[in-house]
């Protein structure tokens, strides 16, 4: 959030289906490159903000054609250029596109369906001074989207979409996670997944960081004042506070944390991953943003709620966040109202269309042209959709739809046709006049 593959390689889909809750079916079309793993090992600066090393992933084809080339994601590189990127490969060669945050790479021999293949390469990662999900405020450095990630290619082809400023672009594939971080050990360091300390050289402290079935990775690196708690289901959350955060503040956010992450796991199936580490700045411009267990937030209760049922909508049933962002942004902003109290009364009267133009299901890049409507119509009229829809099937058909329908697509990909569907199949009620109502195509 900004303000705020038919099927797997064999492998990928028996781990997915015996990790999903009961009810998945893992039928996702195909999408590919498959069973993403990464091997990271990377070293800091007496900063924090200056990473070298070495990154490795391997991958299957899952699709039938085979596949002759893979994309590399560096959307690190949106603000910095081709000139001066701040995330920079080595050893591979291929052309960059999409304002140097695609990198194609051919594969030494075309991969069949079913086979495994991998690329390497060195990498240099420089935070750039500007205070965002990649970058830095004064000591502390965020790298969100900081590593090169495989693009998807999927039915449409290869999704090479561009950076967005206002929300996301981003689209990924359930995948694994093995991070080495070498830093000094003044610096505390979260990151996304189970992370174990170790000492390293004099001075210097090694993070070990692993993370099954998550989308993305991110890690931080500061002098951040740390507090943990662990939730009434056992889930172990640990939030990190830069400068400026009172102490006070910081645990009533860890508080509200635990709380909120147990009661969505009642309402979406239980936290998959354990653990979940918050990081807090107030400097932030942005009201939080979501990566699989791992947080950027402020200091505001709604943001945290938000930003926590990111953890289902996108991070464990995945989308398109580009060409379709309402997915999950609306289904988290309907979550935090419900956590709130906030029914959405009224809610289609104080939120209006403006232009024939305007569809909930209009991609980023509509958005990206119309940016004084997104919030209004992604987050507010979205989530003003999902409350019509439970008075019009009832409370109970709709919290069993979501419940049963984040099961379906547990560390999957979920699209607006497969929501429809799984809504019509719940009720009686015919929602053909719903979806024209709603713009949702």
């Amino acid at each position: 959030m900004r303000r705020l593959l038919r099927l797997f390689a064999l492998l990928a889909v028996l781990l997915t289906v015996a990790a999903a809750p009961p009810g998945h079916d893992g039928a996702d079309p195909p999408r590919t490159p498959g069973a993403p793993a990464y091997t990271v090992e990377l070293r800091s600066d007496a900063t924090g903000s200056h990473w070298r090393g070495r990154e490795r992933i391997a991958f299957s084809n899952a699709s039938a054609e085979p596949l002759r080339e893979v994309y590399l994601r560096l959307w690190g590189n949106a603000h910095g250029g081709c000139a001066a990127p701040p995330v920079r490969v080595s050893g591979l060669d291929g052309p960059y596109s999409v304002g140097c945050t695609a990198l194609r790479v051919a594969l030494p021999r075309p991969l069949p369906q079913g086979a495994s293949g991998s690329v390497a390469f060195d990498l240099a990662v420089d935070v750039p001074h500007r205070v965002d999900r990649f970058g830095r405020d004064g000591a502390f450095s965020f790298l969100g989207n900081a590593l090169p990630v495989l693009a998807v290619h999927d039915g449409e082809g290869w999704h090479l979409d561009p950076y967005s400023d206002l929300g996301e672009s981003f689209y990924a594939l359930a995948s694994d996670f093995a991070v080495t971080l070498d830093h000094p050990a003044d610096l505390l360091v979260p990151a996304t997944g189970t992370a174990v300390d170790a000492p390293g050289e004099p001075g210097r402290t090694l993070t070990r960081a692993t993370a099954r079935r998550v989308r993305e990775f991110a890690w931080a690196a500061g002098p951040f004042r740390r507090m943990t708690g662990r939730s009434a289901d056992g889930v172990r959350i640990a939030v990190y506070a830069a400068a400026g955060i009172r102490a006070e503040d910081a645990r009533a956010m860890l508080d509200l944390s635990l709380r909120t992450v147990d009661a969505h796991s009642r309402s979406y199936g239980a936290y998959p991953y354990g653990e979940l580490a918050m990081v807090l700045d107030d400097a932030f411009d942005f009201g939080g943003m979501e990566y699989p267990a791992f947080i950027l937030d402020r200091i505001r209760p709604s943001a945290v709620i938000h930003e926590l049922a990111h953890q289902w909508w996108y991070g464990i049933v995945g989308d398109d966040q580009y060409r379709a962002p309402w997915l999950d942004e609306s289904f988290a902003e309907y979550a935090m109202d419900l956590a709130l109290g906030d029914f959405g009364e009224g809610c289609t009267a104080a939120t209006p269309w403006r232009s024939a133009e305007e569809r909930l299901t209009n991609a980023m890049s509509y958005w990206d042209a119309h940016p004084d409507r997104y919030e209004a119509v992604v987050y507010d009229r979205g989530s003003c959709a999902l409350h019509e829809l439970r008075r019009l099937i009832g409370a109970g058909t709709m919290a069993a739809l979501l419940h049963d329908y984040a099961g379906a697509h547990w560390f999957g990909v979920s699209t607006t046709a497969d929501f429809k569907a799984a809504a019509q199949a719940a009720t009686s009620v015919d929602l053909s006049a719903f979806w024209h109502e709603h713009r949702l195509d």
